[in-house]
């Protein structure tokens, strides 16, 4: 037996034993079930994606009902979950397969491809589980994986490193139930090659990896160059008034793309010229709130929540569009910031938690 074909013998007995069987896109698998999977679990645990696919599932249980869906109910069932540009495409995604493939998802490579957010690995993922078709993955599971069974320096993004590992990958990709070796790779990946403290006394390929050998588990894959993460600021005008809390859409693309959020302007001074400007009004009981940052992938983002009240904005403020006045306690299914979703909870239980005399905002986490 060939050294691939011995890996993948490994790695399938181990799988059989150990390995992930009772995951919910494991049940009923179909592409649909396996893409939305897919898409979800980029950047995001296992563990985190279960409940939000379960709830996703069940109110879009098939590819005609996300597509029907508005993007302001598919972005509320995505809110949390992060990465919102992933929510749009599947929508995207979903409308074409409608629209252009009769409602059938295409089973090709490159026709898989041509759909908005599903990429190479993505791809082949979808096609290996869900139609036992033999294409290789290259997730990040997966990199770390072979990197360390074969001793591959270098940070995976740069393109030389890329291409060696796509060749592994492609190399070790047995003929013979690959969808079990798919999900073999990625398990093996997530809970035992794990990023941090690898259990590779139970690793069913740690005989002949090279990291182990070498006590260099910690040294590959070799980390992305370092970046100091730049800090960026915001003022979040929480506007309140007679029909409820002022929000806004978002522009389509960039930071929450399509979501709603309060109106931000750069700094505190600026929030009352704000509502004169945009609302017709003055603002009452301006407290600026104690700031936090929010973290995301490239960058922090330092948010200065500033609460305020107004009692009779313009009417066409009211119809203008863009703008919803937003009930908290309604909990309408709007798609809605992390840090927006946040605030808004504080605002229903606010005689607790915010404290207007000192203007503290105490949030959980």
């Amino acid at each position: 037996m060939s050294a691939a074909g011995d890996f993948g013998a490994r790695l399938l007995d181990w799988f059989d034993r150990h390995g992930r069987h009772d995951l919910p896109w494991q049940q009923e698998i179909s592409v649909y079930r396996v893409w939305v999977s897919e898409i979800m679990l980029q950047q995001t645990q296992v563990v985190t994606v279960i409940p939000y696919y379960q709830r996703f599932m069940a109110r879009f249980p098939d590819v005609t009902s996300l597509a029907r869906a508005p993007i302001d109910e598919v972005l509320h069932h995505w809110s949390g979950l992060g990465y919102y540009a992933r929510a749009r495409h599947l929508h995207r995604a979903a409308r074409q397969v409608v629209e252009q493939h009769q409602g059938r998802f295409p089973e090709t490579l490159e026709d898989l491809e041509a759909l908005p957010g599903i990429g190479r690995s993505t791809a082949a993922a979808i096609l290996s589980i869900a139609c036992g078709q033999r294409h290789a993955i290259l997730d990040g599971n997966v990199k770390r994986v072979l990197a360390r069974h074969r001793g591959v320096e270098g940070w995976p993004g740069t393109t030389a490193v890329s291409r060696r590992l796509w060749a592994l990958a492609e190399a070790m990709t047995p003929t013979a139930r690959v969808a079990d070796y798919t999900q073999a790779i990625m398990d093996l990946g997530a809970t035992v090659c794990t990023r941090g403290r690898p259990t590779c006394g139970v690793c069913p390929v740690a005989s002949d990896c090279v990291a182990h050998a070498t006590d260099r588990q910690s040294l590959l894959p070799t980390p992305r160059p370092r970046r100091e993460q730049p800090l960026r600021s915001t003022v979040m005008l929480i506007i309140r008034g007679p029909d409820g809390v002022l929000l806004e859409r978002r522009p389509p693309t960039g930071l929450w793309g399509g979501l709603w959020g309060f109106p931000e302007v750069p700094s505190t001074g600026e929030a009352e010229p704000w509502c004169r400007r945009h609302l017709g009004t003055e603002a009452h009981e301006v407290h600026a709130l104690a700031p936090f940052v929010h973290v995301f992938t490239h960058f922090r983002l330092h948010i200065t929540p500033v609460r305020l009240w107004v009692k009779d904005p313009a009417a066409s403020v009211m119809e203008a569009p863009g703008r919803v006045w937003y009930k908290p306690e309604a909990r309408s299914e709007l798609g809605l910031a992390a840090p927006v979703a946040r605030l808004l909870d504080h605002i229903v239980h606010e005689d607790g938690e915010i404290n207007g005399s000192h203007g503290e905002l105490r949030l959980p986490g």
